[in-house]
């Protein structure tokens, strides 16, 4: 009998976890496909979808592991084009923040990039009605959400601009503020040559992955995984006017624009990393 009864409690758990691998199956399949409706959705501008192809949008959130319940803080969203896609996804069960630049900020063009953001969320607001704007200019603002109570941070090609203002340290610490134990930080950033030198990074717009996998564990972060997604094998990482001389700036004009063109958007890094449990 006592087999007998151990017999059927091994079938029952087993039936429960097919059940419910079936079930995060189909909620996964759902969320993916909420997330390939929304990056060519009505509300995005025709430019704007025309760079998923170089953005790869849906694999990026999928490989950060974004679901539509978490407390996401986007770091610098500048014009918005990822809170085009995350905010309405996280909108009915999650919360979004956008730590944004500072009305304060000395940068001359950070307090009208913030004003075009808030436009832009105030003028669609069944969209982005529930997003909840921060300021973000280290070491003066620097509390992007509730300390310990995120369950994701992004940040989308901005750990450059952070390098050359000497002021990585304190942006990655701010993350690992915000997030809770076992919050994710997501990082994609344009991938400097391995060995590339602080004079490669100061200027050109490229970083090393050993790098950032650096500033991040002096932040006190660990690191999880990497992906290809955002890579491009063509980009030679070495330009005239660095990074922005490929698409979509195009620096130098039309000079080589063809040349450029044809490389397409920069390579990337795709970097996974988790503020410890303890």
């Amino acid at each position: 009998m006592k087999s007998y009864k151990s017999l059927l409690a091994i079938t029952s758990l087993s039936a429960f976890l097919v059940s419910w691998q079936l079930s995060f199956a189909d909620n996964h399949a759902a969320d993916v496909s909420n997330l390939e409706s929304l990056i060519v959705g009505e509300h995005r501008s025709e430019t704007n979808i025309a760079r998923n192809e170089f953005r790869h949008p849906v694999e990026t959130l999928d490989f950060f592991g974004l679901r539509p319940d978490m407390t996401v803080i986007e770091i610098l969203p500048s014009t918005g084009w990822y809170t085009e896609i995350i905010a309405p996804y996280v909108r009915d069960r999650g919360k979004f923040y956008a730590a944004h630049f500072s009305p304060n900020a000395t940068a001359s063009y950070m307090p009208p990039n913030l004003r075009r953001f808030e436009e832009k969320i105030s003028g669609e607001p069944e969209l982005y009605g529930r997003i909840t704007v921060r300021h973000l200019n280290p070491p003066h603002e620097v509390a992007i959400a509730p300390p310990n109570s995120a369950d994701m941070a992004l940040t989308f090609r901005n750990v450059h601009n952070w390098i050359m203002a000497g002021q990585e340290h304190e942006f990655f610490a701010a993350f690992y503020a915000a997030l809770k134990p076992g919050g994710v930080l997501g990082v994609v950033e344009h991938r400097a040559l391995p060995g590339a030198g602080m004079d490669v990074m100061e200027t050109s717009g490229y970083v090393t992955e050993a790098y950032v996998k650096e500033v991040a564990a002096a932040a006190g972060f660990e690191f999880v995984d990497s992906s290809e997604i955002n890579a491009n094998p063509k980009d030679p990482t070495v330009h005239p006017a660095g990074v922005w001389t490929l698409p979509p700036n195009y620096r130098l004009g039309d000079e080589d624009r063809a040349r450029y063109a044809a490389i397409g958007e920069s390579d990337r890094m795709t970097l996974k990393f988790v503020k410890p449990e303890n």
